[in-house]
C-alpha cells in the first residue's frame, strides 16, 4: 500500500483475545475496594497529620501567608486594595437600591463578608461583596414581606419597627438562612451541586436578571415613584406602572442619568481597548460619582429640582441583631436559590482566576467561606455577598496578588462608613441607577449567544431560552428552577434517546466508523455491528431494544415464536404422514394445500429454544419450507454490540439485555459484546447474568478481535472467475444499451459516446 512520506504506521502482532483468554494470559492485580464502612471510618479517623491538614484547609490564609512575598506583592496589593475599595463603596450604595434597602447598608455588605473571606477563602483574586443578581433576589423577598404599599406580613418582631428597619430585618434573616445552607453544603462536601448549573443556564439566567435590574433602575433614572412588586409577571406589572407614570418623569434625573451613562460607557470602552497600555483602569464610576456629589451639593438639586438623593448616612456600625425564625419559614424557598446562585457565580469567577494564575481552589471550602461570611455579615445587618465580575476584574488588573488587597478594600469601606460617609449624602440616586445600567452591558450582550447556540447545539439553546424566559416572566427564583428542570430533562432525553448507529470497517485498518459517514468500508455478509453511545438503564432499555431490532431488520422474539409454531405444525404433519423427511429436506406428500392451524395453547413454550430432538436434522429456516409454512428470514449470522460508550448498567437494563440476548441466540444469531467496561463485566458476574445460553465467552476485548473471530468462523466465499466475467459482460451490454438509446435521441452525442466506449474496450483488452 502506498503511504505518504510523512505518514506513520504501526504493526502489532498479538493473539486474538476474548475477555476470557485475555484474563488467562494476563494476571490482574488484586485491589481491595473500600466499603462504605471503610469510608466512614476513614472520615472520622483523626491523627496529628490529618488535624494539621484540616486546620490548613479550613484556614487557607495560613498557607498563602507563609509564602507571601512582601517585596514583590505588597505594593500591588495596596494599589489594588485602594482601587477596589473605591469601587466597592460605589457598588455597595448602588446595589443596595436593588435590595430595596437604605443605601448605606450596602457599605456593610462590602465590609463584613470581606473580613471573613480573607481568613477562610481559597481564591486570591475575587472581590467579595454585593452582587446585583443576589441583591435583586433579596429585594424580591423584602418587597413581598414588606411591600411599598399596604401592611407588612404579620411577623413577630416587626412591632415598633419602621418600614426600613423591617426590610433590613428581612434581608439579614434571608442572608443568615442562605449562609446556613451554604455552610451545611460545605460541611457535607456537596460543593459539586454547582456543576448542575451549566454555563448555558447561568448565561440565560443572568441575562434575564440583567433585564430585571434594568427595569428596577428605571424608576431612579426617570425620577418616578414606583412600588416594588415581586412574584410572577412582576416585570410586566412594573413596566405597566412606569408607562402609566411616564408623564411625571423628572427631566433633571433623566439628563443626569444620560450624561453619566454616556461618559461612563465611553471611558469603559477606552479602558477595554487600551488595557494593555494603561497602568490601571480609569475609575470613571468613582470620578463621576464625586463630580455628581459636588454638583448636586453646589446647586442643591434636592430642593430646586426635587431629585431623590442618598440622604443621611449614619456614622459607624450598628449593634448585632439576631435573625427572625419566623422569617426563615416565610423565605426558605427564596434563600436556597440565593445560596446556590451566590456560590455558583463566585466559584465560576474564582475558577477563571485560579487557572490564569496557576493555583487551586476548593469548592467545598468556598461554600464554607461564603456560608460563614453571610452568617457573620447578617448578624451586622448586611445582605448576601458573592462577587461582582467588574469589581474582581479591578482587583486583579490593578496588581492584586492575594486577599490582602481585599482586606485593604474593606479598610477603605470602613473609613467611608466611619468618617467621610456624609460627603455622599447629596449624591442623586439616578447616578447610582445610571452606573448600574451601564455595568449591565456585558450581561445584556449575552443575547448574541442565541444564534451561535442554535447552530452548534439546539438542546443548549433551548436551556438558555428556558432559563431566560422563565426568569423573565416568573421571577429569578422560579426562573432558576425552570432552567434547571429543562437542563436536567435535556440530559435525560440525550441518554434516554441516544444516537445509535451501525458500524463498518474502514478498509485496510482496524478502525470501525458509522457506515453512513464513509465510502471505503467493508461489511462482511451476515454481520451487523451495533453501537449504543450511552448507559443502558431502566429509561432507555426499551429504546435500545427497538433500535437494535430496527438495525438487524427483524424482531427476534417474533421470529422465535414463528419458528416454534412451524416446528409444532411440521411435527403434526409428519405424524399424519402429510410431510416426509428426505435427504433433500421436507417433502409435501399431501395432494392438496395444507391449512395452517392457529394453536394458541402453551404460548409460553413459544418463547423457549426451538426443540429439534425428534427430527433427524435441523431445519434450514432460510430455505423454502413445504406447503404454506412461512417464517421470517434471518439474514445475519453474527451480531456485534459495541459497549465502548456504555458507562453503567442498572438492574432493569441488565434484565432487558439478558432477555434480548437470549432471543437472538435462540434464533441462531451469534452475539458478541466488545470493549465492555471491566466494572460492568464484574457486575454481570455478580448478578448471575450468565447461564447455558448467555455465556461469558461472547465478550471480546476489542471490536477487531471479535470481527477476526467471526471471519475465521464464517469465512466469506471467494467469487469465481466465471462469475466475475458474467458480471463484467453484463455490465458492458448494459452500457451498450444506454448508448443505443442516446443514439436514437441525439445522433451526434450518441456517436461520440459510442466512440469513447469503443476506445475504452480496446484499451481494456
Amino acid at each position: 500500500m502506498m503511504m505518504r512520506p510523512a505518514a506513520q504506521q504501526y504493526v502489532v502482532t498479538r493473539p486474538l483475545y476474548s475477555e476470557e483468554s485475555f484474563a488467562q494470559d494476563h494476571e490482574k492485580i488484586y485491589r481491595h475496594r473500600k466499603t462504605m464502612l471503610d469510608h466512614i471510618k476513614q472520615y472520622f479517623t483523626c491523627d496529628a497529620k490529618r488535624a494539621k491538614s484540616t486546620a490548613l484547609s479550613l484556614l487557607p490564609v495560613i498557607g498563602w501567608m507563609k509564602a507571601y512575598r512582601f517585596k514583590e506583592w505588597l505594593l500591588g496589593d495596596i494599589v489594588s486594595g485602594v482601587s477596589t475599595g473605591l469601587v466597592a463603596v460605589l457598588q455597595g450604595l448602588a446595589y443596595c437600591l436593588l435590595a430595596s434597602l437604605p443605601p448605606w447598608y450596602g457599605l456593610f455588605s462590602a465590609f463584613f463578608p470581606v473580613i471573613i473571606y480573607f481568613f477562610l477563602g481559597t481564591s486570591r483574586h475575587i472581590s467579595v461583596g454585593p452582587f446585583p443578581v443576589l441583591c435583586l433576589m433579596i429585594g424580591s423577598a423584602v418587597t413581598r414581606l414588606v411591600p411599598d404599599e399596604g401592611p407588612a406580613f404579620n411577623i413577630t418582631g416587626f412591632e415598633g419597627l419602621t418600614r426600613d428597619e423591617q426590610r433590613v430585618l428581612v434581608a439579614s434573616s434571608v442572608t443568615f438562612l442562605a449562609g446556613v445552607m451554604q455552610l451545611a453544603m460545605g460541611v457535607l462536601q456537596v460543593g459539586f451541586v454547582v456543576m448542575y448549573l451549566s454555563d448555558t443556564l447561568v448565561s440565560g439566567f443572568t441575562t434575564a436578571a440583567a433585564i430585571h435590574i434594568l427595569v428596577s433602575q428605571l424608576k431612579f433614572v426617570l425620577g418616578l415613584e414606583v412600588p416594588g412588586i415581586s412574584g410572577p409577571l412582576s416585570l410586566i406589572y412594573t413596566l405597566e406602572i412606569i408607562f402609566n407614570k411616564i408623564t411625571s418623569t423628572n427631566v433633571c434625573d433623566v439628563v443626569i442619568s444620560i450624561v453619566i451613562m454616556v461618559v461612563v460607557f465611553i471611558v469603559k470602552e477606552i479602558n477595554e481597548r487600551f488595557k494593555s497600555k494603561l497602568p490601571v483602569p480609569i475609575p470613571i464610576e468613582v470620578v463621576m460619582t464625586v463630580i455628581a456629589c459636588g454638583v448636586s451639593y453646589a446647586f442643591d438639586f434636592k430642593t430646586r429640582y426635587g431629585i431623590d438623593v442618598v440622604g443621611y448616612i449614619p456614622k459607624g456600625y450598628e449593634a448585632p441583631v439576631a435573625p427572625n425564625p419566623q422569617i426563615f419559614q416565610e423565605t426558605a424557598v427564596e434563600a436556597f436559590p440565593i445560596a446556590i446562585v451566590g456560590f455558583a457565580v463566585a466559584f465560576s469567577v474564582a475558577k477563571v482566576y485560579s487557572i490564569k494564575h496557576d493555583y487551586t481552589i476548593d469548592g467545598n471550602q468556598e461554600l464554607i467561606a461564603f456560608g460563614v461570611s453571610n452568617i457573620f455579615g447578617a448578624s451586622f445587618r448586611s445582605f448576601a455577598a458573592s462577587t461582582a465580575l467588574s469589581r474582581s476584574a479591578v482587583q486583579e488588573s490593578t496588581g492584586g496578588k492575594t486577599q490582602v488587597a481585599g482586606l485593604l478594600s474593606a479598610v477603605i469601606v470602613m473609613i467611608v462608613t466611619l468618617a467621610i460617609g456624609f460627603l455622599l449624602e447629596p449624591l442623586p440616586k439616578s447616578v447610582l441607577g445610571a452606573v448600574i445600567i451601564v455595568n449591565l452591558k456585558g450581561s445584556l450582550m449575552q443575547f448574541r449567544e442565541i444564534p451561535y447556540l442554535w447552530r452548534r447545539d439546539k438542546a443548549d439553546c433551548v436551556v438558555w431560552l428556558a432559563s431566560c424566559i422563565g426568569a423573565f416572566l416568573l421571577g429569578l427564583d422560579l426562573g432558576l428552577a425552570v432552567g434547571l428542570g429543562v437542563e436536567l430533562i435535556s440530559v435525560i432525553l440525550r441518554t434516554q434517546f441516544p444516537r445509535c448507529s451501525l458500524l463498518a470497517n474502514i478498509r485496510g485498518t482496524d478502525i470501525y466508523k458509522d457506515r453512513k459517514d464513509y465510502i471505503s468500508i467493508y461489511e462482511p455478509e451476515g454481520v451487523k455491528i451495533f453501537r449504543i453511545p450511552s448507559p443502558i438503564f431502566f429509561a432507555n432499555i426499551e429504546f435500545f431494544r427497538n433500535k437494535l431490532v430496527e438495525a438487524v431488520g427483524f424482531n427476534p422474539l417474533r421470529v422465535l415464536r414463528k419458528r416454534n409454531k412451524a416446528v409444532r405444525m411440521i411435527r403434526k404433519l409428519l405424524k399424519k404422514g402429510k410431510l416426509q423427511w428426505t435427504s433433500i429436506g421436507l417433502l409435501n406428500t399431501s395432494c392438496g394445500p395444507i391449512n395452517e392451524s392457529e394453536d394458541e395453547s402453551n404460548m409460553e413454550e413459544l418463547d423457549q429454544p426451538t426443540d429439534f430432538k425428534d427430527f433427524p436434522a435441523r431445519i434450514d429456516w432460510n430455505a423454502e419450507l413445504p406447503a404454506n409454512i412461512a417464517v421470517p428470514r434471518v439474514e445475519i449470522h453474527s451480531l456485534v454490540l459495541d459497549f465502548a460508550a456504555v458507562s453503567f448498567l442498572d438492574i432493569s437494563g441488565l434484565k432487558g439485555l439478558r432477555a434480548l440476548l437470549k432471543e437472538l441466540i435462540r434464533v441462531e444469531v451469534e452475539v458478541y459484546i466488545v470493549a465492555c467496561d471491566p466494572y460492568i463485566l464484574e457486575k454481570l458476574h455478580d448478578c448471575s447474568f450468565f447461564d447455558d445460553e448467555v455465556q461469558s465467552s461472547m465478550f471480546y476485548l476489542t471490536l477487531h478481535d471479535a470481527m477476526l473471530h467471526i471471519l475465521e468462523k464464517h469465512p466469506e466465499p471467494i467469487p469465481k472467475k466465471s462469475d466475475y466475467e458474467k458480471v463484467k459482460k453484463s455490465n458492458k451490454h448494459n452500457i451498450q444499451g444506454v448508448f443505443d438509446i442516446l443514439l436514437s435521441r441525439d445522433r451526434n452525442v450518441g456517436i461520440s459516446l459510442k466512440l469513447c466506449f469503443s476506445v475504452f474496450v480496446v484499451f481494456e483488452k
